[in-house]
Parts: structure tokens; C-alpha cells; sequence
């Protein structure tokens, strides 16, 4: 079937699925994989009777030869309706019950939201939006193209980049390019008649810009930017503090600043509060989710600035070994929900994984093939021997089994930095998935060995940073979108 996805006005696609999928759920995920939308969306389709769009919620509805589908991406839990360009407060924390310790911190402010697929172009000032509006106007009707004022081009460069950082403090290449290639397909007046694209003035512009207004918001003290300013060090700890530290993952919420009003002593009281809470048999939920989101930036200033082994953060803060606040650590960061986008992620490309596996490539793969031939299950062994020297892992324990992969076991634990800091998960993926949020939340890099399997699992899965691939995984992708 032949499907027409509109997904801004300036964004149309043709799209040919065969076969088609079965249920709407299975159509968002395909058009997902192929048209790369990252965001939260809905489908409209355009309804032969109406002649307008309506919800798509049965496939029994869709036309048979050729569908017009409309894509409404949909807000972030949490966000503000009119705050999507804006820096607004994390609104997850609710109020502790009268039994709970006292807590009145609010969390910092954060981005919400990751890197748009279409990137929305901010409205100027009345007096640059008139300019434009003429332009485009006089641009449509002969082609000619906007002489601009150093004043206007300054206030363009100026809204851009503040809108830039309102998802991203270092934009990549690709991310500035498509800020730029947004900027001329909203204002065409805009276009550069010496360059190729139309564009590429304005993305070097951009470059500047964006540096500039990072050196800015340095010296107001934003920390997340201040954190790299500091004096090179001499001796041992020079390596360690002249290192860059920015988002490596695509994260969203980096290194945010303290919540106003608030101080690392107010802060580090609340997080005595929550280690003491955390003592008791039952836990307050509501107190700990409300108290651990308003220490988030405390918390992401140890990570990322003292770097402090996780034996020591899990005493500090032993909440963050557990799989609820793993989850909303995760939405901290990088703005998206981890069971539903792994999830989601690993169904969809499931299949074709399977296929690609089978495949005579892989043929002389012994534990692949044995994977594939039976669920082998792992001989048990001692806890203490199994993970000397393990830097990342997962340690399931069985009893009387000879298989690698075991369909029943009696306990499953995450293993990080030769400790055991969780156990008792339910099963093997939702061991897997607490152990990538503690990656993101710690700040730990990918194994060595392994930095393959986990980029997969990080931008094809979980769909983070999807759109810059290092050759290995692009090829993979490449294979799994054919």
C-alpha cells in the first residue's frame, strides 16, 4: 500500500508499506523506524467521505490503494501545553504525606523534550516577523530574495540559538544543518544565492553563534556550561579535569543548575533524608519520587564532576538503585519514557533481527547458533568468583541447569564495578533495561568490547541519538530498515 505521511508542511513523504501492518500500533512503530521519528505521535488519516482527516484507530478505516496519513506529535508527559521552545520546571514531584521528613525543594529547571524531528522555528520580534512576512511574500510571487540588516540578522541568529539550547547545549553538525535547512523551508526570502543549499551562510552563522551564546551563559555561571571552563590542572588530576565533560549520549538534562533558592547544603539535607528514609521497611514512595527529583541536580553534579566510584553512590544515594527511580532517573535525563521506547524499539526490529541471525553470515558463530538452537542455560557458579573483574554485567542464578539461557532462574542481579547493586529483577530485559538506566545515570561508558551491542540498544532500540550512528550500527540499521 502506498501511504502519503504528512509530517509538517514542509516535511511530506512517500512511504510504501508491503505488507501493511495489522494494527495501528504496528503501523506508528514501521512509520517510525523508516520516517526516524523520534518524538511521541498520533495518526490522522484523510477520510474519503469528509474529505478532511479524522483519527486513525482501525485500520478497517484506511482507504485501500493509496492513504494520505497526517503526524501529530505529541507533548512529553509532564509538559507544559505552550512550553515546548521554553526551559519550564519538571513537574513530577507531589507533596509528601504528613509522616514523611519535611521537603520543600523544588527540581531545577530541565529540558523536556529531545531533539525535535522538525525543528520549529521560533517567531520573531513584530518588527523582524513583518520584514519576513514581506519577504516571503515578494520571494512567492517573483523570487526575489530579502537584502537583510545586520540588526535583523543578529535578532535571527540571537532566537535561533536560544531555542537551540533549549534542546541541546552542543548541537551536533547534522542537528545545526537542519536548524539551517528549517530556517530557509519557513522564510525562503532567507535563501543564499551563492550557496548550493540555500543555507549554508547561516549554518556557519549559527556555529558562531551558538558558541557565542554558551560563552555567555558561562560567564551568568550556568553550570552545565562553567563545568568546562575550569583551569587545566597539573599532575595526577590533569587528565581528569581537562576533560570535556558534555553530554556523551544524547542526553537532554546534562549537568542542570540548583534550584533557586537552594544551596548543595540544603540540598545534601534532603538527600540525608532520603537515604534515612530508604532505611525503612517501607519507603514513602511519594516522599522519595518528590525528594529524588528535586536533588536531581545535586545528584548530576557528583556524577559528573566527582566521578565518584558506584559503591560510593550507592550508599549515598540508595534510592537510585531501584528500578521506579532507574526509570524516572532516565526521564530526567534524556526525556523519554526507557521501558516504552526499549520495548517498543526491540519489538519492532525483533523480526529482522531474527532473520539476519539466521542468516549464513552468522553461520559460524557457535553461540549464536546455540542461542538460536535452545535457550542453553548457564551452569551456576560463586557469586564472588562470577563477577571478579566484571566492569558491567548481569548475573543470573540457576540451579542444576546446563543451559546458557534459561527460561526459569532463581534470582537475576546487575553486577557494576565487581558489586552486585541490585537484585531480585524479574527477568533478563528488565535487567537489562535498569542496567542502560544506570548507565545514563551514572555516567558510565559503554564496555569496551560491548560499545557496539549497547550504541544499538541506545539509538536503534531506545531510539537516543538515532540519527548519527557510527558506521557499524548505521550498516545494521540500514539492513533492518530494508
Amino acid at each position: 500500500m502506498l501511504f502519503r505521511v504528512i509530517i509538517s508542511p514542509q516535511n511530506i513523504q512517500k512511504v510504501r508499506l508491503d505488507p501493511v501492518p495489522d494494527s495501528v500500533d504496528g503501523l506508528k512503530l514501521e512509520l517510525k523506524s523508516m520516517l526516524q521519528l523520534k518524538d511521541p505521535f498520533d495518526l490522522q488519516y484523510e477520510d474519503e467521505d469528509f474529505h478532511d482527516f479524522c483519527n486513525l484507530t482501525h485500520l478497517a478505516d484506511l482507504p485501500k490503494d493509496k492513504v494520505t496519513l497526517k503526524v501529530l506529535f505529541t507533548t512529553f508527559p509532564d509538559t507544559l501545553s505552550d512550553s515546548s521552545l521554553d526551559t519550564v520546571i519538571l513537574s513530577e514531584s507531589s507533596s509528601p504525606s504528613t509522616s514523611s521528613p519535611s521537603i520543600h525543594s523544588e527540581p531545577s529547571a530541565t529540558r523536556l523534550q529531545p531533539w525535535p524531528t522538525a525543528f520549529p522555528i521560533p517567531v520573531f520580534t513584530y518588527d523582524v516577523e513583518l520584514r519576513l512576512r514581506h519577504g516571503n511574500e515578494a520571494f512567492r510571487k517573483d523570487g526575489t530574495l530579502l537584502s537583510i540588516p545586520r540588526d535583523m540578522k543578529i535578532e535571527i541568529l540571537e532566537k535561533l540559538a536560544e531555542t537551540i539550547y533549549s534542546y541541546k547545549a552542543y548541537p551536533g553538525n547534522e542537528e545545526i544543518d537542519s536548524v539551517a535547512a528549517a530556517l530557509i523551508e519557513k522564510h525562503p526570502c532567507l535563501k543564499e544565492p551563492s550557496s548550493t543549499s540555500g543555507w549554508y551562510g547561516w549554518k556557519i552563522s549559527l556555529k558562531f553563534k551558538m558558541g557565542n551564546y554558551r560563552q555567555k551563559l558561562r560567564d551568568a555561571g550556568c553550570q552545565e556550561l562553567k563545568v568546562n571552563s575550569e583551569k587545566r590542572g597539573l599532575g595526577e588530576t590533569r587528565g581528569k579535569r581537562n576533560k570535556v565533560k558534555k553530554p556523551r549520549r544524547c542526553e537532554t538534562n546534562f549537568l542542570p543548575d540548583l534550584p533557586q533558592g537552594k544551596d548543595k547544603e540544603n540540598l545534601d539535607k534532603e538527600r540525608e533524608q532520603i537515604a534515612d528514609e530508604m532505611k525503612k521497611r517501607t519507603p514513602d514512595i511519594t516522599f522519595v519520587d518528590a525528594a529524588m527529583s528535586s536533588t536531581y541536580s545535586l545528584r548530576r553534579q557528583e556524577v559528573v564532576e566527582e566521578e565518584p566510584p558506584v559503591s560510593q553512590m550507592k550508599v549515598r544515594w540508595p534510592a537510585l538503585f531501584t528500578e521506579r527511580q532507574i526509570s524516572k532517573e532516565f526521564t530526567r535525563l534524556v526525556s523519554k519514557d526507557l521501558s516504552k521506547s526499549f520495548f517498543e524499539g526491540l519489538d519492532g526490529h525483533l523480526s529482522k533481527l531474527i532473520q539476519l541471525f539466521r542468516s549464513k553470515r552468522y553461520e559460524d558463530i557457535p553461540e549464536m547458533t546455540s542461542i538460536l538452537e535452545s535457550l542453553d542455560k548457564d551452569p551456576s557458579d560463586r557469586e564472588e568468583d562470577l563477577i571478579k573483574g566484571v566492569v558491567i554485567g548481569i548475573l543470573v542464578v540457576v540451579e542444576n541447569v546446563m543451559e546458557p539461557l534459561p527460561a526459569f532462574y532463581n534470582d537475576v542481579a546487575l553486577v557494576i564495578e565487581e558489586e552486585v547493586v541490585m537484585r531480585h529483577l524479574s527477568d533478563i530485559p528488565n535487567a537489562f533495561l535498569n542496567l542502560m538506566g544506570l548507565v545514563y545515570a551514572l555516567n558510565l561508558d559503554y564496555p569496551r568490547e560491548l560499545k557496539f551491542t549497547f550504541e544499538v540498544i541506545q539509538r536503534l532500540f531506545i531510539g537516543v541519538g538515532s540519527d548519527s550512528c557510527t558506521a557499524r550500527v548505521h550498516s545494521l540499521k540500514s539492513k533492518l530498515l530494508r
